[in-house]
């Protein structure tokens, strides 16, 4: 029992950085009607930049909320320069587009950084708070951020004057121009907050699973098998798949073996697609022929 109290939180942990990605995911397929394949080396690349200040002598949480900034000006910056001039292209231009993305920012990260593993420091305490044996203090801090992270972003969209714009931007865009609505700002401005989120994604698994280029690999298939879940368009539904994804994950990897681990998310993927492709919370899509 207590073994499976542990896979479970631990799942809980990892299931909040799969939400964060998730939601990063959803926010750009929202905006775009495509899926963000470099997200995950983006939120690496971000990772590698918490890095190297920390390594300079920037404390953490300095070097955390710099990070952040950096990665949405960067990730704003991406969207604009490469983005923005194939939008009305044909998918495959656009998906051709995010997989070169992908491999620039990993040749490029390993050509700066090297192929060599690297350790990232936590910045809670290496005892578990309150002498509990089933979660670490990293876990249950990746944890609450995770879900603050969340709860801030539904706020943003729900309350603030800018959020309750970009979701107009990315539901109606011809109809958000006609109110005075500037849509490719709003589009980059979501960009920003996906490379944001990546980041801070990145920053909390890195002490999990080590610092290398390719460190977000498997974790962006679980975030894709949880935004498949809980729905490719609907951000809620994706943050409670990518919680889901994570326990299922650490249970199942238990009972079957760590090696086939990442099998769980390209089978469940493979479901998703074949019963509901929509998702649990997906919205259904009809169209008049």
């Amino acid at each position: 029992m207590d073994a499976l109290l542990h896979q479970v939180f631990a799942g809980l942990a990892s299931g909040g950085i799969y939400a964060s990605l998730a939601l990063a995911l959803v926010m750009i397929h929202n905006a775009t009607n495509h899926i963000n394949f470099a997200q995950g080396e983006m939120a690496m690349f971000s990772t590698y930049i918490a890095w190297s200040l920390i390594n300079i002598g920037v404390p953490y949480w300095a070097a955390f909320v710099a990070t952040i900034v950096i990665s949405f000006f960067a990730a704003a910056a991406i969207e604009r320069i490469l983005i923005r001039p194939v939008e009305k292209a044909p998918v495959l231009t656009v998906v051709s587009v995010f997989i070169g993305l992908l491999l620039i920012l990993n040749s490029v990260a390993g050509w700066i950084y090297t192929y060599t593993i690297k350790s990232f420091t936590s910045p809670f305490p290496s005892e578990p708070p309150f002498g509990n044996k089933f979660v670490s203090s990293h876990e249950l801090g990746a944890i609450a951020i995770a879900l603050f992270v969340l709860v801030a972003m539904y706020l943003f969209f729900r309350v603030t004057p800018l959020g309750l714009a970009m979701r107009a931007a990315a539901e109606n865009p011809a109809s958000s121009r006609l109110v005075g609505i500037r849509v490719g700002w709003m589009l980059a401005l979501g960009w920003g907050f996906a490379g944001a989120i990546g980041a801070i994604a990145g920053m909390m698994i890195a002490p999990l699973v080590y610092l290398d280029p390719n460190m977000m690999a498997g974790i962006m298939l679980y975030a894709f098998a949880g935004a498949l879940l809980g729905g490719i368009d609907n951000p809620w539904g994706a943050v409670i798949g990518g919680f889901l994804m994570g326990v299922l994950e650490n249970v199942v990897g238990a009972l079957i073996g760590t090696e086939l681990k990442l099998t769980v998310a390209l089978v469940l993927i493979i479901i998703v697609l074949l019963l509901r492709p929509n998702g649990l919370w997906g919205h259904k899509v009809v169209s008049r022929v």
